[in-house]
């Protein structure tokens, strides 16, 4: 069981040492549409990177949430390490660039926190902060297998698809269709966020959905799924499982985490949820489903991708 109150301490504090994470990467990395250069992706030790490129090679930093360590790794051999310990976000921050020098990677960063309300740049951060290993290890566990469905999940649309990858900005997993059509302008509203970036990324129509931790205002761990642009026919249609719900305030559809969880077949719950709230994204904006999606069963059946012994 994942309770947001039990997580919230621990997960605050990792939410922003991935901000300094991907902020590397987002300085380093050629733009790519939607920001997808920017995101980290679930790997089978905690969360990654990957390869980014610097002046001699590549490097890369891998929180590793079985040890409980950033790694720090380049092209040239250099291999560096950060304790994941109750600290300051300022001893992380300064600890972690100065891994970095020492690894030959010199850059910098803009150190204000990106879509959070209230906060203080990360050298400046001297509140000390919880970390509870078995709370960040259970909560990454339930990251590894919904990184897994979501992947099979987004096997079944050929049209343009996200990787299954985390944002760490709002700190969720995600993925995200597109319909091939121009979006109206997003009003790009988000804390610490250019208008330009919201706009980029919501260029285009989607359904995107994810794996949130909740937050003070919402506190559940959950399941969401959303399409841009909305419309109010989206919100009206029946989804599953029955436990699956539309909030007007979010302007989305949830899940709790605990429901899947419990729920006999949880892999085939969490399924039909992503299933069945794309399914009211296309259908209420005329999607041409007939030229996106397309039918895996016969390479299920042949080759026995994704088959559960």
């Amino acid at each position: 069981m994942l309770k947001f109150d039990e997580l919230k301490g621990t997960l605050a504090a990792v939410h922003l040492w991935t901000q300094i994470a991907g902020k590397i990467r987002l300085r380093q990395m050629p733009w790519l549409n939607h920001s997808w250069h920017v995101t980290l992706y679930v790997t089978p030790k905690g969360l990654s990177t990957g390869s980014v490129p610097y002046e001699h090679g590549i490097f890369q930093m891998d929180f590793d949430f079985h040890h409980h360590q950033l790694l720090i790794t380049t092209s040239t051999g250099a291999r560096e390490t950060v304790e994941l310990i109750a600290r300051t976000v300022a001893d992380f921050y300064k600890e972690v660039m100065g891994k970095l020098s020492a690894a030959g990677v010199s850059v910098s960063i803009y150190k204000v926190p990106s879509e959070m309300e209230g906060v203080v740049p990360f050298d400046e951060d001297h509140v000390q902060r919880p970390y509870d290993r078995q709370k960040m290890e259970d909560y990454w566990q339930a990251l590894v297998r919904a990184h897994n469905v979501f992947t099979r999940f987004r096997s079944g649309f050929t049209g343009k698809c996200s990787p299954v990858h985390f944002f760490w900005g709002g700190f969720d997993l995600a993925v995200t269709r597109f319909s091939g059509r121009d979006a109206p302008v997003h009003p790009g509203q988000a804390p610490n966020m250019p208008a330009k970036v919201m706009q980029e990324s919501y260029s285009k129509e989607v359904s995107s959905c994810g794996f949130w931790p909740g937050s003070e205002q919402y506190p559940h761990v959950a399941f969401y799924s959303y399409c841009y642009p909305g419309n109010e026919a989206f919100g009206e249609q029946p989804v599953q499982p029955a436990a699956a719900f539309y909030s007007k305030e979010m302007g989305e559809y949830l899940l709790h985490y605990d429901v899947v969880q419990q729920a006999a077949h949880p892999e085939e719950t969490l399924l039909a949820f992503l299933q069945s709230t794309y399914e009211a994204c296309a259908n209420t904006a005329h999607w041409d489903r007939k030229a996106l999606e397309c039918d895996l069963s016969w390479f299920e059946n042949q080759y026995g991708c994704f088959k559960q012994e």
